[in-house]
């Protein structure tokens, strides 16, 4: 065999290895988050930016920057670094589309799952809602009430697609947003803007306790719906709030989301898994190639393994457990936004895989040397499979879990402690008649 044939294989061997996806990539900063080590998380994804600190952005957004600098947002969020998370999320916000899921797209869906590092990186719609909802709880830990209700307008669009487009009113990844929105107008005092965001909050079971709080704002306001109108006729075992009462949000976020894995399945359950999509040629020509012995696996990105999302976050006040209630469980809207077009990822994966070793065997043919021509296919096959990487990019810093708390407590000096995997956070705040906080915690292992 000539030295230029060992070349182009070895040029093969290389593009091979250089296959990595971005979750690959991304496993020391995951393993820095799993550790209890934030703060290496950082310095990773700011050398995956190629920038110095984390006050820092990348000249360009571009390919995975963007996503790099969302996963930096959520990490600095979880150190307390409430401005430096605010920048980051506005950033990636701007430079991050979503992925359009209406009928009308669905064929387009799978130009989007098999990616190089080089294309924008495309959010589902519940990665979109959570940029600006949790965006609103660093403008609300530092009392912005203006740049949270900025956030809040951004955050409407979204839950505007979300209803009016998918047809999607059972997320309670809106109830979240509802309730910091809500809050965040009535704080300013707005009461009929916060009036319509908690009553979307009310429409799911983890934002009930809520109600207490909502009831006496409805004697000030006009802004009613049914679900408002029966909470007004319920009666009420708490006692109305004290004119002078003080108050506490808490938000806590732990664990992390399935993030995306390159996944192999064998060539027969893959067909299984589309039967009643795939064209009967496509089928054929599937069927053929496997049994030449050509292809036996196909190559698609599914998601991996929840992260700590069944750990219990505990908080403290004043020496006094109180009680925290599950709100979202993002992981399982992970899923099921995932289930959704599976089907399709799973399909454009047979057929890109149809093309790819058809190019390689009209390669092939192409030339009279066997070898020469043997090596020029497995080349034009490996060009392709880099091609047909799958795309495993996802927000892989969001938290899996998130609970809530609004705690009313007499003006003073207050000692909260909240607790979640490992991870601590604890605050005095001192607080006069009238005045409010927002503490989180993000425990990101």
């Amino acid at each position: 065999m000539s030295r230029g044939v060992l070349g182009s294989g070895t040029a093969i061997a290389v593009l091979l290895l250089g296959c990595a996806s971005h979750s690959d990539r991304t496993l020391p900063v995951r393993t820095a988050l799993d550790q209890g080590n934030p703060r290496g998380a950082l310095v990773l994804l700011n050398e995956h930016l190629g920038v110095k600190s984390d006050s820092d952005l990348p000249e360009k957004l571009v390919g995975d920057n963007a996503l790099f600098v969302l996963d930096r947002a959520s990490v600095q969020q979880s150190v307390a670094n409430f401005d430096a998370s605010r920048r980051d999320f506005e950033a990636a916000d701007k430079a991050i589309d979503m992925l359009d899921l209406t009928r009308s797209a669905v064929d387009d869906i799978g130009k989007y799952i098999f990616s190089d590092s080089s294309g924008k990186y495309l959010a589902p719609p519940y990665e979109k809602l959570l940029i600006n909802t949790l965006n609103m709880v660093n403008y609300l830990e530092k009392r912005d009430l203006s740049g949270a209700r900025v956030e809040a307008r951004r955050l409407t669009v979204m839950q505007n697609y979300l209803r009016d487009q998918l047809k999607e009113t059972d997320n309670p990844i809106l109830g979240l947003g509802g309730f910091l929105a809500g809050y965040s107008f009535e704080k300013d005092g707005n009461v009929d803007e916060a009036l319509r965001y908690y009553d979307q909050a009310l429409a799911f079971r983890g934002f009930w306790a809520l109600k207490d709080s909502v009831r006496p704002l409805l004697a000030q306001g006009n802004y009613r719906s049914p679900r408002l109108n029966a909470l007004a006729s319920e009666s009420s075992e708490a006692p109305p709030p004290a004119s002078n009462d003080a108050e506490l949000v808490v938000v806590v976020g732990y664990g992390r989301v399935p993030h995306k894995i390159a996944h192999r399945v064998p060539i027969g359950l893959a067909l299984t898994y589309v039967s009643g999509a795939i064209s009967p040629g496509d089928r054929a020509a599937a069927n053929r190639l496997a049994a030449q012995g050509l292809v036996t696996w196909v190559n698609y990105p599914t998601l991996g393994e929840e992260q700590g999302g069944y750990a219990v976050p505990s908080c403290v006040l004043d020496g006094r457990a109180v009680p925290l209630e599950e709100s979202v469980n993002v992981s399982e809207q992970a899923r099921a936004g995932w289930k959704k077009i599976e089907g399709t990822v799973i399909l454009s994966a047979i057929t890109r895989m149809i093309t790819r070793v058809a190019a390689g065997q009209i390669a092939q043919h192409a030339t009279k040397d066997s070898a020469v021509g043997l090596l020029f296919s497995l080349g034009t096959q490996a060009t392709l499979t880099v091609l047909d990487t799958p795309d495993t990019r996802s927000w892989e810093t969001l938290p899996a879990r998130v609970s809530v708390a609004r705690l009313k407590v007499a003006p003073g000096e207050h000692r909260v402690s909240l607790d979640a995997r490992g991870v601590h956070r604890r605050e005095t705040v001192r607080l006069a008649a009238g005045e409010w906080q927002v503490i989180s915690l993000m425990a990101l292992r």
